[in-house]
Parts: structure tokens; C-alpha cells; sequence
């Protein structure tokens, strides 16, 4: 949002046949069910990392949108944390900068967290960012991929295990963890991102957070969500 930039990036996917998902701002898509019923999901990767400039989340957000473009059943856009100015204390009414982002997690239907490990938890700044949605995280899943120096996260990731429940989301079992003492530094193409290991466990990330999506998907356009 800052200098005029939205702060969102899509990887669109196509399917193997007809279109996969919905392209544009969210307020070309209409409401966040609106889709039918064999359109793609829709996947928010929220990128919370700490430090400025820190180019590792944004090298996740790439690496995990080759892999969901390889799938066809998926559209993964980027909402990088560093491109909007949430302000620290709730005004009276919401900014324009928050009505942008919670726009950004109302079109969404499901959503990828990348987050470091900062002593022991997840960053301040990523905490405050959730707290500006409500209704727009229901009933929805949550996947996550962490990474930190002699750690992979998980620490943080069980913390916002227990931040998301509480705001009515599916989290699914499976993360991917990332340390980063065995890693490249920036995640180059064909770097260490890409070892069997971490591909396979985005796959099964991405495979339970596809099935959840579709089903609440369902059950959203079945019936309201009741918090």
C-alpha cells in the first residue's frame, strides 16, 4: 500500500482444462463464496517476516507458487506484510490501509503463513496484522511454513496454532520447516528449497490445505458460519 502499491502479487494457476481461478482485485471477484463450485482455490500467502529487508519470505512465496502453478487446482496471491502501514493502535474507524488488507483475507479461502522463529515465537508484527481481520479468517484453513537459525519454526507455528483457532480456522497438520543453517541464503532456483524433503512436505501441505478449502467452501455456501 505504501507509494501507491497494493502489496499483492498472484501466482495464477491454470488448470488442466478452462480456468483454474479468479485473477484481479477483490473486488472484481464479488463475494468470497461466489466462485462455482470447480473454481480453483483461493490461497492468501501472508508473508510475516521480521527483518528489513528480508528477502527469504518473499523466495518462499516464489518457490511455493511454482509448486501450486504445478498443480492447476490453486491460485496463490502474495500479501506481503512490509507493503501496508497497519497502524499500532485501532482508530475509530478502520484505515484505508486496513480495509486493504482485510479485503485481501475476505477474498481469500484459504491462506499460507511464512513466518521466522523469533525467541521462540512468531513476530510481533504478524500478530498484530491477524488481529485487524475477524470474520474474514472464519471458517477458513491455514497452512504454514517456517523457518529460523538452528530451529525450523516449529515453535512459532504451534503459537499461531493456538492464535488461529481462536479466530475459527481450520490450521492443517502438516508445515513445512525450513532451518536455515542448511539452506542457501536468498533460496536460489534449484537451491536447497528444492530438495525432495521440503518439496514433498509443501506437497502435503498444499494437499490438505486444498481439501479443507473445498470443503468449507461448501459448507460456507450451504450455510452461514455461526462464531
Amino acid at each position: 500500500m505504501r507509494n501507491g502499491e497494493s502489496g499483492v502479487r498472484e501466482t495464477p494457476c491454470p488448470a488442466a482444462s478452462g480456468p483454474s481461478g479468479v485473477s484481479g482485485p477483490p473486488d472484481a471477484v464479488g463475494p468470497p463464496d461466489a466462485a462455482g463450485a470447480g473454481a480453483g482455490l483461493r490461497i492468501a500467502c501472508i508473508l510475516g517476516g521480521q527483518e528489513e529487508p528480508d528477502c527469504r519470505p518473499p523466495a518462499v512465496a516464489h518457490w511455493l507458487g511454482e509448486l501450486a502453478g504445478d498443480r492447476g487446482d490453486l491460485t496463490l496471491r502474495v500479501v506481503d506484510l512490509a507493503d501496508y502501514d497497519l497502524p499500532l493502535r485501532y482508530p475509530a474507524h478502520p484505515t484505508e490501509e486496513m480495509a486493504a488488507f482485510t479485503a485481501e483475507l475476505a477474498w481469500a479461502e484459504g491462506f499460507v503463513v511464512v513466518t521466522p522463529e523469533c525467541n521462540r515465537s512468531f513476530p510481533a508484527q504478524l500478530k498484530h496484522a491477524i488481529d485487524t481481520g475477524y470474520d474474514e479468517w472464519h471458517a477458513k484453513p491455514v497452512g504454514f511454513v517456517s523457518y529460523g537459525f538452528g530451529c525450523d519454526g516449529v515453535r512459532a507455528v504451534e503459537h499461531l496454532r493456538s492464535v488461529f483457532t481462536e479466530l475459527h480456522t481450520v490450521t492443517v497438520r502438516d508445515s513445512v520447516g525450513i532451518d536455515l543453517r542448511f539452506t542457501d541464503e536468498k533460496f536460489p532456483a534449484g537451491g536447497s528449497l528444492y530438495s525432495d524433503g521440503l518439496v514433498r512436505a509443501a506437497g502435503a501441505l498444499l494437499d490438505q490445505l486444498t481439501w479443507w478449502g473445498l470443503a468449507l467452501r461448501e459448507a460456507r455456501a450451504t450455510r452461514p458460519y455461526v462464531a
